[in-house]
C-alpha cells in the first residue's frame, strides 16, 4: 500500500450541495398523492407504454446511438431539422453537456436566475465554473438583472422558461432583449420544460431565437407533459456548431432503446398530449383561485404546478403545511433549496387529487 495524500475531485466538487428530489413515499397506512416532482397527471400515452414494453425481448441489442427516428419525429412535429437535435438522458444530461463544452477557461462564469433549477449551478460548481445567481423581480426572471452581471468571463446563461418552482415566464419580446445584449461567445441556454403547457400569446419557447442565433440552445424534456420522467428522455434544437460540441462530448450511447421508442410513440399521439393539456387548464387555476380563497399568496403560474406562500407565523408556516400535509399522504416540495423557505410547490394531480388537497389545505388554514 502507497501512503501520501488521498487523491482529491476537482475544483468545486466538495463545494456541491448535492440534489435533492421530490418526496414519492407516503406514511405507512395513507394514500399517497405525489405532488412534489411536477409529474404528470394522467401518466403517459399508452401508446408510449406498448412501444416501451414491444423493446423487453431486444434489450441486448444496443440503441441507435444517433436517435435518428426520434430526432425525425421531433422534428417533423415542431417543424425543426433533426440534425439540429440532439437526444440526451432526461435535459439533466443536457445542461451537463452544455456545461462540459463550454464553461471553460479560469475563472469561466455561469448566470441562472435566483430562484431557477439547482441544476444550473450544480452542473457549474462540478465543471470547476463559478455559477452566479441573478435576483429576480417578483420571482420573474429580470432581464437587466442578467445583463448587469455580463462580464468577460461569462460563458453560459441560464434561463429556465417557464421558471421552476415559480411558474413564471418571460415574453418573447423580453428573451430576444436578453440574448441581444450577451456578447456573442456566449451561449444562452433556455430551458423550455414546461412550454407544453403554456397558453400565452407573447410566449416562445426558443426556437425562433435559435433559428436565427449561432448562440442560443433550447432545452426541451419528455419527463412533463409526456409523462417519461421514470425513462430520463429530453432534447435540444441548436445551432449546428454547437450540436457538433454536444454530440462530441456525449455518450455513445446515451439514450436507451426503451426510452426513444416510447418517446416517438409519445411525440405522436398528439390526443394524449392535448387531454394533458386540457386537464392542467382546468385543475391549475381550480387550485390556484381555491389556495387564494384561504389567504395564501401565490404567483401566478403558466407551468403545471403552483406555488403558494404560507403565513410566517410557526403553526400555519410552510414547514408546518407540509408536515400536515405530509401525515395525510401529501407529498409536497419544501422550496429552503431555492431561497424560498415560506412557500411549497404543489403539482397538478388528478381532479381527485386537487380537491382532497383544497380540503386539507382548507382544514390546516382553519387550525
Amino acid at each position: 500500500m502507497t501512503s501520501g495524500p488521498a487523491p482529491a475531485p476537482g475544483p468545486g466538487i466538495l463545494d456541491i450541495s448535492p440534489y435533492i428530489g421530490g418526496e414519492s413515499r407516503a406514511p405507512p397506512g395513507t394514500r399517497p398523492i405525489r405532488l412534489a416532482s411536477n409529474e404528470s397527471a394522467l401518466g403517459p400515452s399508452p401508446k408510449a407504454v406498448a412501444a416501451y414494453r414491444a423493446l423487453a425481448q431486444d434489450i441486448h441489442r444496443y440503441p441507435d446511438g444517433t436517435a435518428a427516428e426520434l430526432r425525425q419525429v421531433l422534428g417533423r412535429c415542431h417543424n425543426l431539422d433533426p440534425e439540429r437535435i440532439v437526444c440526451g438522458a432526461g435535459s439533466d444530461e443536457l445542461i451537463s453537456l452544455l456545461l462540459r463544452g463550454y464553461a471553460h477557461g479560469e475563472g469561466a462564469e455561469v448566470l441562472y436566475s435566483r430562484h431557477g433549477f439547482l441544476m444550473y449551478p450544480i452542473g457549474a460548481q462540478a465543471v470547476g465554473a463559478r455559477p452566479i445567481a441573478v435576483p429576480e423581480r417578483a420571482l420573474t426572471t429580470d432581464v437587466d438583472g442578467f445583463l448587469a452581471r455580463i462580464t468577460d468571463n461569462t460563458r453560459l446563461v441560464f434561463v429556465a422558461n417557464p421558471n421552476n418552482p415559480t411558474g413564471t415566464y418571460i415574453s418573447a419580446g423580453e428573451m430576444a432583449r436578453l440574448h441581444a445584449g450577451l456578447p456573442s461567445h456566449v451561449v444562452l441556454a433556455i430551458d423550455a420544460a414546461y412550454a407544453e403547457f403554456v397558453n400565452r400569446n407573447d410566449y416562445e419557447a426558443g426556437i425562433a431565437l435559435v433559428n436565427q442565433a449561432d448562440n442560443v440552445v433550447m432545452l426541451r424534456t419528455f419527463s412533463k407533459i409526456y409523462a417519461l420522467a421514470g425513462l430520463r428522455l429530453g432534447w435540444a434544437y441548436c445551432p449546428p456548431a454547437i450540436a457538433d460540441v454536444l454530440n462530441r462530448i456525449r455518450g455513445p450511447f446515451n439514450v436507451s432503446s426503451a426510452a426513444l421508442a416510447a418517446g416517438v410513440a409519445a411525440v405522436e399521439d398528439t390526443e394524449a398530449v392535448a387531454r394533458a393539456r386540457a386537464h392542467n387548464d382546468r385543475w391549475q387555476p381550480w387550485l390556484s383561485e381555491k389556495l387564494a380563497a384561504l389567504g395564501l399568496e401565490l404567483t401566478p403560474s403558466v407551468g403545471n404546478f403552483v406555488l403558494p406562500r404560507f403565513p410566517d407565523d410557526a403553526r400555519h408556516n410552510a414547514e408546518a403545511a407540509h408536515d400536515f400535509l405530509h401525515a395525510r399522504g401529501i407529498l409536497t416540495r419544501k422550496m429552503g433549496a431555492y431561497g424560498l423557505p415560506q412557500h411549497l410547490r404543489m403539482t397538478i394531480g388528478t381532479g381527485e387529487e386537487m380537491e382532497i388537497v383544497a380540503a386539507a389545505v382548507a382544514e390546516f388554514m382553519a387550525r
